[in-house]
């Protein structure tokens, strides 16, 4: 299909304000992986414009993501201990990022990626908060002024090490940049904050001289090719080797198929998950040759992206340009730049990658998501991320089986759960369709609303004409919901509220309802006059409250 020239002022300045953003990160990123921070360029300028051009998600930004780099930190940690140094290593290092890479892209010639939407929200929950909580607690050290173990339970262990020789200078420049990057976007947001903080945090160093540890030099100019240290590996590591790349290909599979449906319901388009995968593995497998780490869809940098206008995949391909001139001509200044600085912009990263509201509902979900959640998140903090994910989806579906079970209802499928004009209308809703043709619409739900089902249910929004006032979602048949059905509905209804459309639940049972009420989905969205018991009541409201157009 040929450019549209409409687009392209759009696709320039989101693809500028993205590579911007992407700089400082790249950089952080580099430097937390132990590959250093040209690495993390070099990862960030194969994957931003290969992924772009190749990928599957017009808006895309992709390049190195916070779990991607917890990753590659653990290789780079047992490359190290296999061969006494990281150059010694980088054979093992850079051919766990290509086979990660290319088990990215077998991924997405098999057409895997369309199941990552089944993913019960507290496995994903779980895990995104515990890769936060990791990148937070390895820039602890790098925030007091020392050089920081590679894992978390050293990290905590040994912490009173930097507390009994704190940098108070680093302190101060950590601090700085953390609060620039907060309090930024409260004055304006005009200028990317973390390029503010960089710059301000990195200035304040070099004019008053502070004694505090520094990126270093970085090699400028295009990267070498690293293929030949593929020839430098025992055979005792390639097991360890097609372990790492699974972690990798799954890891980055889910981190851009997650911002894809993000972009997707910004841009109101849809994604193809199959191209996105073969995309980002081609990038991650020519980041590994040119000796980068390896990188997914930013969520950040993509919703900057399209917010700055971006419309097509060359937005994606100007960011990374962009950081290939930058990595030309900007080597000198980025030799100067504080680790404690790189140190306060990845914690804020850490923390916004933390879950907030599922852990502030972890108290008011049935108790079998809470479990999964935190298992996950334990488990993911202080030991293999796939694993944790893996062990979080058996443990919900086991749980959800024991739900299920004990539930004493005849159930039935979600066959027709968001295809409103496939549903046959029940016999109380014949008065409707004459008063309130167009204008009205019903769905009906059968069976527990859970993780299974939600993905088909986030289509109902989109799916209502621009006509539609009313939607009567008919619940009399759902018996029990957990936390991914509850936040289905949740988007659902904020959705539709967007439309300017009105949203009434018929027959809501006990455990539904006590959810919903416990998240104030109900009464602050759906008041509790707009519950009905029945049909005829809801009718009957329809009567007093609402007159055909």
């Amino acid at each position: 299909m040929p450019y549209e020239m409409k687009n392209l002022k759009g696709d320039l300045s989101g693809g500028l304000v993205a590579g911007v953003i992407a700089l400082p990160l790249a950089l952080a990123f580099g430097v937390q992986s132990g590959m250093g921070a040209a690495a993390g360029l070099y990862g960030a300028i194969a994957v931003g414009i290969f992924a772009a051009w190749l990928g599957g998600t017009p808006t895309q930004a992709s390049g190195p993501t916070g779990p991607m780099t917890v990753v590659a930190a653990s290789i780079v940690v047992y490359a190290t201990a296999r061969a006494g140094s990281v150059e010694e290593g980088l054979g093992i290092v850079l051919m766990s990022f290509f086979a990660g890479g290319l088990f990215q892209l077998g991924l997405g010639l098999l057409g895997i990626g369309k199941y990552v939407k089944y993913f019960p929200y507290p496995v994903v929950s779980g895990f995104m908060s515990g890769v936060g909580l990791i990148i937070v607690c390895l820039q602890l050290w790098p925030l007091l002024g020392s050089s920081s173990p590679k894992s978390t339970f050293e990290v905590v262990s040994r912490i009173q090490e930097p507390l009994s020789a704190i940098n108070w200078s680093a302190v101060f420049l950590g601090g700085l940049t953390l609060a620039i990057n907060y309090l930024v976007p409260l004055v304006t947001k005009a200028v990317p904050s973390v390029l503010v903080a960089l710059i301000a945090g990195t200035g304040v160093a070099v004019t008053a001289g502070l004694g505090v540890p520094t990126v270093g030099d970085i090699p400028t100019g295009f990267p070498d090719l690293r293929v030949n240290v593929f020839m430098n590996i025992d055979p005792s590591d390639y097991a360890f080797i097609v372990e790492s790349g699974l972690t990798l290909a799954l890891l980055g599979s889910i981190d851009s198929l997650l911002t894809s449906v993000i972009a997707d319901n910004i841009t109101k388009t849809q994604h193809n998950s199959r191209r996105e995968l073969i995309g980002q593995g081609i990038g991650n497998m020519i980041a590994a040759c040119f000796g980068g780490i390896p990188g997914a869809g930013a969520t950040k940098g993509t919703v900057v992206n399209i917010n700055a206008g971006a419309r097509t995949r060359l937005s994606g391909i100007v960011h990374g340009l962009l950081l290939l001139a930058m990595l030309l001509g900007a080597g000198a200044f980025v030799s100067y730049i504080p680790l404690s600085v790189l140190a306060g912009l990845l914690i804020s990263v850490g923390v916004a990658i933390i879950d907030r509201k599922g852990l502030r509902h972890l108290l008011h979900v049935p108790r079998a998501d809470a479990l999964v959640m935190m298992v996950v998140l334990v488990w993911t903090v202080f030991g293999n991320l796939i694993y944790a994910v893996a062990a979080g989806v058996v443990l919900a579906s086991v749980l959800f089986m024991k739900t299920a079970s004990d539930l004493e209802e005849e159930r039935s499928s979600v066959e027709n759960i968001g295809r409103l004009p496939a549903e046959e209308p029940w016999p109380d809703e014949s008065d409707l369709s004459q008063k309130h043709e167009g204008e009205v619409f019903v769905t009906h739900l059968h069976g527990p609303l859970f993780f299974g089902f939600t993905s088909g249910y986030r289509a109902l929004a989109s799916q209502l004409s621009s006509k539609t006032r009313v939607l009567i979602i008919r619940m009399e048949r759902v018996p029990y919901m957990d936390q991914s059905g509850m936040y289905a509905l949740e988007d659902t209804v904020l959705d539709l509220h967007a439309k300017g459309a009105t949203v009434l639940l018929i027959g809501i049972q006990d455990q539904p309802l006590d959810m919903l009420r416990r998240i104030y989905l109900v009464p602050d969205l759906v008041p509790e006059d707009q519950l009905f018991y029945d049909m005829a009541a809801c009718m009957a409201w329809l009567a007093k409250h609402y007159v055909a157009k």
